[in-house]
């Protein structure tokens, strides 16, 4: 079966963000939430499957593809179940240059959505703290997560933000691509491709980081993770999580999706 072509993909996308305008608060946020659970279960399982490989740096890049290949899982999850996530939301612009709802409309959602992402993402922070898990390979697994949240903080804001344009240029394209699909195995291949090229490249999105970074904040309370790790923790706070990371990550993932949003509409409405 044929995909569809850009210009009705850019139609699908331009009316389904007349649902994400117009739907009710309480309904935006729970779909928020499972998608905030969903990008972070793909998060934690890219990590466990990849974190003997990263450690090394000999066989690093081999983790980094195993990490891109295993991902993508929670991003299929969004699209084949049906979820609301920040970052795919910013193709709505599609949808507001077309006039379909007006930018408070856009703005409400993209704020509901961030928040229900956000607290998804904690819940699954809090439960994983609650499995042992971070214990596997001898407690190289927390280091890990440790390790990958520090370095994430450890950003500047201008590198963050690149990295949150890159990172959604690939998502929005992702969810452009599965769009257009007519299967469920073709929205899949879309998903894991894109997104395994993000994940293997070290882009930043601002929804993953909800679950990097604070289960990273987690985990540093574990000194043998600390020490494993080999990292200073002493300004390692949630403030700094917000202000070095999500902050510059979000406008960029803002920036990234908006512009292909813009591209797409220019190019086949004008």
């Amino acid at each position: 079966m044929q995909t569809l072509t850009t210009k009705e993909i850019l139609e699908k996308v331009s009316d389904s963000g007349i649902f994400k305008a117009t739907a009710p608060a309480w309904k935006l946020f729970v779909l928020g939430i499972l998608a905030g659970a969903y990008i972070a279960f793909g998060a934690q399982a890219s990590q466990m499957a990849s974190f003997g490989l990263i450690s090394d740096p000999a066989t690093f890049g081999a983790g980094k593809v195993l990490a891109g290949a295993v991902f993508p899982v929670g991003l299929m999850m969004v699209v084949l179940c049906g979820a609301e996530l920040f970052t795919g939301n910013c193709l709505m612009f599609t949808g507001l240059l077309d006039r379909k709802f007006r930018a408070g409309a856009m703005l409400r959602n993209w704020g509901i959505v961030y928040a229900g992402n956000f607290a998804g993402s904690i819940l699954m922070v809090l439960l994983i703290s609650c499995t042992g898990l971070w214990d596997s390979g001898g407690g190289m697994l927390g280091a890990l997560v440790v390790k990958t949240a520090m370095s994430k903080c450890g950003l500047t804001f201008g590198r963050a933000l690149v990295l949150g344009i890159l990172c959604n240029w690939m998502v929005c394209l992702a969810i452009w691509m599965a769009t257009g699909a007519q299967t469920a195995i073709g929205r899949m291949l879309a998903v894991w491709f894109c997104i395994g090229l993000f994940i293997i490249s070290g882009f930043e999105h601002s929804v993953a980081n909800m679950y990097f970074i604070p289960a990273g904040l987690m985990a540093a309370g574990n000194e043998a993770y600390v020490q494993m790790a080999g990292v200073d923790v002493s300004g390692f706070s949630f403030g700094a999580f917000l202000i070095r990371n999500l902050l510059p990550v979000t406008l960029g993932n803002i920036v990234g999706g908006v512009f292909v949003g813009c591209a797409y509409w220019l190019t086949s409405r004008r």
